[in-house]
Order: structure tokens, then sequence, then C-alpha cells
């Protein structure tokens, strides 16, 4: 099982090594690339304005954020849902440097750094696949179809549910994440599923949930197809049996 951590921050500005503050942090979690449903999602209070230019793009004004805990006071819960999951993030140096410099100010009671080496950048994979072209979620949004017409302005949260769509398809699509449920693992301890008539489920034969009597009927359909039915050929053995 892959468990991977999509993330998104909000702040104060651009410039973490200025004194810029992280204000706002969504999470995503994904099981072999589907979302789960769950998530973590905190505001917080960064003792310093909020510049003109982030407010314009995520509209988390002074007022909002005043009676919000401090980083220091969510970054255990923060740590409990990360665990050491690999994380999902879109231009990952921009929110690692806000987390890592956060980190940085809580001394010897902080999580360790994230390491960028360890961290799937959208954006570079983004860029790799689609050169030359712009590759801002925005854009990609529009690239592969995805809904955002839910989205006003730039929300932790929401950016980290829609990066997840992104990220999907950056990997090839939403068939990365589909599976046969009804085909069951072939185990060197269990042997080969059976079918209700016993005959070993694969990659051709799916459970089925005919009855008894519209498995004779369809039976006696298939006898008068004559003996170079299509069906005896896909299911490789008696049809009509």
């Amino acid at each position: 099982m892959l468990r991977e951590i999509v993330l998104d921050t909000e702040t104060t500005g651009t410039d973490a090594k200025n004194g810029d503050r992280l204000i706002e942090i969504g999470c995503v979690e994904l099981i072999n690339h589907v979302q789960t449903g769950v998530t973590f999602h905190r505001y917080c209070n960064p003792t310093r304005p909020v510049s003109q230019g982030a407010f314009g793009v995520h509209g988390l004004s002074d007022a909002f954020l005043a009676d919000k805990p401090l980083f220091a006071d969510i970054v255990d819960d923060l740590r409990d849902f990360l665990r050491d999951s690999p994380l999902v993030i879109h231009n990952a140096p921009f929110d690692v440097g806000f987390l890592n410099m956060e980190y940085a100010r809580l001394g010897a009671a902080a999580p360790p750094p994230i390491d960028l080496a360890d961290v799937v950048d959208t954006l570079q994979m983004a860029r790799r696949k689609h050169t030359g072209a712009s590759n801002t979620l925005d854009a990609l949004c529009v690239r592969y179809g995805i809904d955002t017409t839910r989205r006003t302005k730039h929300g932790a949260l929401l950016d980290s549910q829609i990066l997840a769509e992104v990220y999907v398809e950056l990997l090839g699509g939403k068939q990365t994440s589909l599976g046969l449920a009804a085909v069951e693992t072939v185990t060197a301890e269990t042997g080969p599923a059976l079918a209700d008539d016993g005959i070993p489920l694969g990659p051709r034969r799916l459970r089925h949930r005919l009855t008894p009597e519209e498995s004779a009927r369809h039976a006696a359909f298939l006898a008068t197809l004559g003996p170079s039915s299509v069906w005896r050929d896909y299911l490789g053995e008696d049809a009509t049996a």
C-alpha cells in the first residue's frame, strides 16, 4: 500500500527567509494514488501582517487570522498526520521552504527538516511532460479538464484536492487508480479465485450474478448461434456447457 500526502500552503508573502510566515496548510491523503477523503487543514496566526499581494491571492485577512493558533500549537497534529509518507507538492521549494522555516523557529522541539529529494514536485513533473507550456496549477486543470469552478480564491485544502487530481493525470490518467475489484488476487497460499461455476477467474472471466435459470436461458440462446459463435472463441470453452 502506497500512502502519499498532497500538501499546499498559504502564506503572508513570498519570502520565508525575510520573515514571511505560513498561515494555512492543507493536506490530502492518497492511498495508491486515490483520495481517501482523509484530510488535514489548519489556519495559523502568523503574528505579522499579511501582504496586500498575498491577500489578493488567498483572501485571508489579518482580522480572520487573529484568533487562530500559532504554528507551534498545531505542529504535533501535522507531524502525526504526515508521518513518514512521501509528500506531493506543486512547486515544492516554495512550500517546503516555508515549512522548514517554521520548523527552524521551533528549535529542538521541531520535526526534522523536509528534504526536497523526498518530495514529488508536480511542477517538475509537468515541465518534463509538457515542455514549453504553462504548467501552473490552473493551466494544468484546463489541460486535463479538471473542474475549478468551486475555487474563487486560492485555499490550501481545496488546492491540495485539485492537485491530487492533477497528480493522477500526470502519472498517466485515472486508469492508474482503477482495478477490477471482482477479480481476486491469486496467491501461493490461496490458489486461484473461483467463479460461481468453479472455473478459475482470470483477466477474461469475472464473477457473475446470474441465477441458474438465467444461465440456462443464456446457454440455450448461445446454442442457437452455431459452432462458430464468437462467444466460443471469446470464452475459450464450450459456451453452451
